[in-house]
């Protein structure tokens, strides 16, 4: 038997060029568990909890309170999912949190709000501006109007001194984003980051750190987040293509692939300037989560260091090609990771034993690495896939499919097998006589969140042919 790697796979395109296919709604887990050195397990499901006034648009959790911004209302949200409305912040877009000791602080639209015991009231000193992004270090709250970095005055949050604006000088690119790392500020312009730090005074409290710059930039106020005690954005420097990085010690680490820089091409510069990434640590796992229009590109860090290679996969929703992902804006509170539907007004969290997301079904694929049997072709009297089953909904008995490509981009009729019902655990999913190949071949699988199987090998009983 010949074990063919399923971790990644690869096809072709009309431009002649080799891919690689990443698992869709499947994870993969390096882990030597005696049959394979990984597997891939299924996408945690999407479980409704309850729904908001309007389209999600960024949540927190604040002193133990989950609040989201759902259409224009700040809403809080309990654990049994009843949403208690507390005000008005206005505007569409993605919003930015952070808080202080006493204060929440809200960005939308230009417009900065701050929660606290006295409700929902709206900064009104004119000498704010337009609040794109906002932290808060060392008591004062920061935001960028894209020129200028700004801060609050210590004694009064209400309060901004146009002679204490501050500025990211070293290139004249837009300040597009702010991030808080190690009680630092990152200023992220378009195609530089500088870092801050606070030294005092009676204008501007903080100074560039020199030497600390990074020579690439952020695309857009949400595509950027803080990621195991390191910045995570997408962005570029001048004259490049946009490509996700990691920022650190004023080095900038490129972790996408190949593959993932030709996706984001598809898109324009204003669709990725509209992206979120996220942080997920969880199970092992450390995921960097990139939401785009119509997927969700996920890196494992965890996973690349295990396996000395980068590690994606993608997350998708719907039964065919890609549809934009209905999880976003996670929040770990109440034991949960919580999150909410881009597409409509549902609230949810996240659950690992089923694949369904707010009970709608929905896809998973993977590809293999090509077969090869050094021009001389061969006989495929089996393939098996070495699975957990029997973990399927009570009363099912879902199929999945495979099939073949010769040329990496057109595919074969799909050849259909039951997985088992639920506590037949036993079950082995084998395909007999699956033809020949004249030079190599690339197999595909695909099922949906009805057969909730792992699968750890794929194994092929080859005959070698003599031409």
């Amino acid at each position: 038997m010949t074990q063919i790697a399923i971790l990644s796979g690869i096809y072709s395109d009309a431009a002649a060029d080799w891919r690689t296919s990443y698992p869709v709604n499947l994870i993969p887990v390096p882990k030597d568990e005696g049959i394979s050195k990984g597997y891939l397990r299924p996408a945690d499901g999407i479980i409704q909890q309850g729904s908001g006034p309007g389209i999600d648009r960024g949540g927190i959790n604040w002193r133990g309170t989950y609040y989201r911004v759902m259409g224009t209302k700040l809403v809080s949200i309990s654990s049994v999912g009843v949403v208690t409305t507390i005000g008005d912040v206005g505007g569409t877009g993605q919003v930015s949190f952070d808080y202080s000791f006493d204060r929440l602080a809200i960005a939308s639209s230009g417009r900065l709000f701050y929660l606290s015991g006295t409700g929902l009231v709206q900064v009104t000193d004119p000498d704010l501006g337009r609040v794109l992004d906002v932290v808060w270090v060392d008591g004062y709250f920061m935001t960028t109007d894209v020129e200028f970095l700004v801060v609050t005055e210590l004694g009064d949050p209400f309060s901004v001194n146009p002679l204490k604006y501050g500025s990211s000088e070293a290139d004249p690119d837009p300040v597009v984003a702010l991030i808080k790392l190690q009680n630092e500020v990152y200023a992220l312009n378009r195609h530089t980051i500088e870092v801050f730090d606070n030294i005092g005074g009676d204008l501007f409290p903080f100074q560039r750190i020199e030497g600390a710059q990074i020579q690439k930039g952020v695309i857009g106020t949400h595509a950027c987040c803080e990621f195991v005690d390191a910045i995570a954005f997408l962005g570029s420097g001048r004259n490049e293509a946009p490509g996700i990085y990691i920022g650190s010690n004023s080095v900038a680490t490129k972790i996408s692939t190949r593959e993932i820089d030709q996706i984001l091409l598809q898109y324009t510069e204003a669709e990725l300037s509209l992206v979120v990434l996220e942080s997920r640590i969880d199970k092992g796992h450390q995921h960097l989560w990139v939401s785009l229009p119509d997927r969700t590109l996920v890196y494992d860090l965890a996973g690349s260091t295990a396996v000395q290679q980068p590690l994606w996969f993608v997350l998708a929703s719907g039964l065919d090609g890609f549809e934009k992902y209905r999880a976003k804006n996670l929040v770990w509170i109440f034991d949960k990771w919580m999150c909410a539907d881009p597409t409509s007004t549902k609230l949810g969290y996240l659950d690992i034993s089923l694949s369904t997301q707010f009970g709608d079904k929905s896809r998973w694929e993977f590809g293999t690495t090509i077969v090869y049997n050094e021009s001389m072709g061969a006989i495929f009297h089996q393939l098996e896939l070495v699975c957990l089953t029997g973990r399927v909904a009570l009363g099912i008995d879902p199929t999945i499919s495979t099939s073949y490509s010769i040329d990496g981009e057109t595919w074969s009729q799909e050849k259909f097998i039951n997985v088992g019902t639920q506590g037949n655990r036993t079950k082995r999913i084998v395909w007999l006589q699956q033809g020949h190949m004249r030079n190599w071949r690339i197999q595909r699988f695909k099922g949906n969140s009805d057969s909730h199987i792992a699968i750890a090998r794929l194994e092929a009983q080859l005959e070698p042919l003599a031409y």
